[in-house]
């Protein structure tokens, strides 16, 4: 499936692989959302290649938005405790520097969109921050 085929959340997880969702790591509701903004970053981009100001801030949004699900991924496969904590922080700050791009972003983007992607980043950085907070007193 592709843009066009999932329009909310609860769309996008009908379209994700069962490997992906057998994985223990699904169970982790951030993880999923940290997913999602990843792939809502990679459509929105469409609107930054339209402007030639956006190239290089299309980079910055595409790495920084990947890069949270990929430090959750990471850390969740060294184990539990302060080292799955280290990862968590890093996943957070990712996170904070997504939100920010999409702010950046602002005058290529429809404000709704910018608003409602910076809202799931903060909501990831809460559900990120308690875990690692946890993991961190393990």
């Amino acid at each position: 499936m592709g843009k066009g085929d999932w329009k909310n959340y609860e769309e996008w997880l009908g379209i994700l692989p069962e490997c992906i969702k057998e994985d223990p790591l699904w169970r982790l509701e951030a993880y999923r959302k940290s997913l999602f903004l990843s792939d809502l970053a990679w459509w929105d981009c469409e609107k930054l290649q339209k402007n030639p100001l956006g190239n290089a801030r299309m980079s910055q949004l595409l790495r920084s938005s990947g890069s949270v699900s990929a430090n959750v991924e990471e850390g969740y496969g060294r184990g539990f405790g302060k080292d799955y904590a280290r990862f968590l922080r890093i996943a957070i700050g990712s996170a904070r520097e997504t939100r920010g791009w999409y702010w950046r972003n602002r005058q290529a983007i429809e404000s709704e969109i910018v608003n409602h992607r910076m809202n799931l980043a903060t909501e990831i950085i809460k559900m990120l921050t308690i875990i690692a907070d946890q993991q961190r007193k393990r």
